[in-house]
């Protein structure tokens, strides 16, 4: 089976990830359960000539960075198909990938069960909104989602810093510019401090991973620009908290103070199982407020959780709070409920 059929297949059964791995059978991950192409287990010889095509596939990318680090991340396309990130990797001496699927078309964030709130947050034309969750928790849809509303209604010049690019934007009312790290630029730093002399209106940063990008990440956000980002934290509190946590010690007061500036919104998300075998996204919604903005400030984060807790609006709204919603519609169990919830005794007595 070459790789091509493979994709096609994956796309064919709306699989979200491709497994190849030597040892097992060529895998799919739907809706979250992985599933076997076949019984036929792969041979490190036939991972290696299906990474070789892969790379072919790629624009016959180069594979000298896989072979000396064990690691390299890159997107291509098949057209009429799909585009596909992959994450390719060594594990015991052998060359291996996961494989994502990401459609051509965007999102429609409606049929996805994003919030209107969310994608009306971007309304602001300054400031800081971050989007976080686990990893595959859909954090690079949902911005996708927003980009694309900012597109269509603004007049505006975006700029998208991401590793690798998922998903591809034609030019509307708005100017997209994206660009890949390591192909049309050097790292995230040097792409975010170049952004800035660009003319952005809006800036989408794929990942704030370490200290000197969040610095210069909340230098953008404080001189004009929206700046989209994500974290893979769970929860607003733990957000704040991370993002000041990086920072020495004798930094954090001040970073504090700036933060409580220029944030404008935490969404934290996950993905959960629904009771008809699909996936359904969970939201906290943490939008800052004068009270928050002091709790910042006054390092007084851990009162946060309580503020949306007590909530009933729709830009102020708990994880737990959200989940109980799709629980009340039928469309999670409660067993999925109480494994997903912040709070799970708190939940328990809710559902009762």
């Amino acid at each position: 089976m070459d790789i091509v059929t493979i994709l096609k297949q994956a796309v064919g059964e709306n699989a979200s990830d491709v497994f190849i791995v030597a040892g097992l059978p060529c895998s799919f991950r739907k809706n979250g359960t992985l599933y076997r192409i076949n019984e036929e287990r792969l041979l490190p010889p036939d991972t290696e000539d299906l990474l070789n095509n892969i790379y072919r596939l790629a624009g016959s990318r180069d594979m000298t960075a896989l072979h000396e680090h064990g690691d390299d991340d890159f997107a291509f396309a098949i057209q009429g198909v799909s585009r596909f990130r992959v994450s390719a990797y060594k594990q015991r001496g052998t060359l291996s990938a996961v494989i994502r699927v990401i459609t051509f078309q965007l999102p429609d964030y409606t049929a996805l069960g994003i919030p209107p709130y969310i994608i009306n947050s971007t309304a602001s034309g300054s400031g800081m909104i971050l989007i976080t969750g686990p990893a595959g928790s859909g954090k690079s849809t949902t911005l996708a989602c927003m980009i694309d509303h900012i597109n269509q209604t603004r007049d505006a010049h975006i700029i998208t810093l991401e590793d690798p690019l998922e998903f591809l934007h034609r030019h509307n009312r708005s100017i997209v510019s994206q660009r890949e790290i390591h192909v049309d630029t050097e790292n995230y730093v040097t792409a975010l401090r170049a952004a800035l002399r660009q003319s952005p209106d809006v800036i989408l940063l794929g990942e704030m991973r370490d200290y000197e990008t969040i610095n210069v990440a909340m230098t953008a956000a404080e001189t004009g620009h929206l700046l989209l980002s994500t974290l893979h934290t769970i929860g607003a509190a733990n957000t704040i908290d991370r993002i000041i946590d990086v920072f020495p010690p004798s930094q954090q007061r001040q970073i504090a103070i700036q933060l409580s500036t220029v944030l404008n919104a935490v969404v934290s998300q996950q993905l959960l199982p629904t009771v008809d075998g699909g996936m359904v996204p969970a939201f906290e919604i943490m939008t800052v407020t004068p009270a928050i903005r002091n709790m910042i400030r006054d390092n007084k984060v851990p009162q946060i959780d309580g503020l949306l807790y007590s909530s009933n609006r729709e830009d102020m709204v708990s994880m737990d709070a959200s989940i109980l919603a799709l629980c009340q519609k039928g469309v999670i169990s409660k067993d999925t409920a109480l494994i997903y919830a912040t709070n799970p005794e708190l939940l328990r007595k809710k559902l009762v």
